[in-house]
């Protein structure tokens, strides 16, 4: 597995707009801190989300990218790329797999962290089709596709994108989380993130409290002393 010191590129690709400030924003934080370059990669623009309906789909894609954006400054990232597909409809597939291999060729990081592929039966919430679909099809990218010449041949002789092997992946959402990473420092910056997503959060009662229960919990199952937050991943050995 990779030492904290080995990793120096980042990409995130979750399926909508606030999955990764749900999952691992703190964590985020704490890498760009370090000087970690780190990278989202949106699969849709979360257009089929939010609570005012008096914006069609495409006024709710506009707000909810530039929610993202500016959730992204909260913890200090400033590159994203949205790829534009159908929010509640993503399969995975080829072109995904393609378009997510094309990123991880473009910002050759040493660590991704996606979504599980695996539905949580415990809490469903991290399950949403969108998110398995992303979760696999990243994992199908970082393995084989993003390191093998031959995969996809048009990124290499179209795009002049040669192979890049991930390292390692983190895994958010999924039933068996192995690693927990103490954001108690950025948490604060955690919330704000999350409190960017206007469209999606502001019709929640006690969003803050409720937020700061989840994760006070998965400090205390990470063994952390009391008071303190983590986020949850499994990790997964690529190289």
């Amino acid at each position: 597995m990779l030492s904290e010191d080995q990793i120096t590129r980042v990409l995130v690709v979750t399926a909508h707009p606030d999955d990764v400030d749900f999952g691992a924003a703190g964590s985020v934080a704490l890498f760009t801190d370090r000087g970690v370059e780190v990278t989202y990669c949106v699969a849709t623009d979360g257009d089929a989300g939010g609570f005012d309906r008096e914006l069609d789909n495409g006024g709710m894609a506009e707000l909810r990218r530039a929610e993202q954006t500016a959730a992204a400054k909260a913890v200090g990232v400033g590159d994203l790329r949205f790829l534009g597909y159908g929010d509640g409809t993503v399969e995975p597939g080829l072109a995904l797999r393609r378009d997510i291999a094309r990123v991880i060729r473009q910002v050759r990081p040493d660590l991704v962290i996606t979504h599980s592929p695996e539905r949580n039966y415990v809490n469903i919430s991290p399950s949403h089709p969108d998110h398995r679909a992303v979760g696999g099809s990243a994992l199908d990218a970082v393995y084989p596709d993003a390191r093998n010449p031959y995969a996809f041949p048009e990124l290499l002789a179209d795009e002049g994108l040669d192979a890049w092997v991930v390292k390692e992946v983190w895994l958010t959402g999924g039933p068996t989380p192995d690693h927990f990473v103490d954001v108690t420092a950025t948490f604060d910056r955690k919330l704000a993130a999350l409190h960017s997503h206007v469209s999606q959060v502001s019709h929640m009662d006690a969003f803050d409290d409720f937020l700061r229960t989840r994760f006070a919990e998965m400090g205390q199952r990470a063994g952390l002393p009391e008071g303190h937050y983590a986020e949850a991943f499994q990790r997964v050995a690529t190289a």
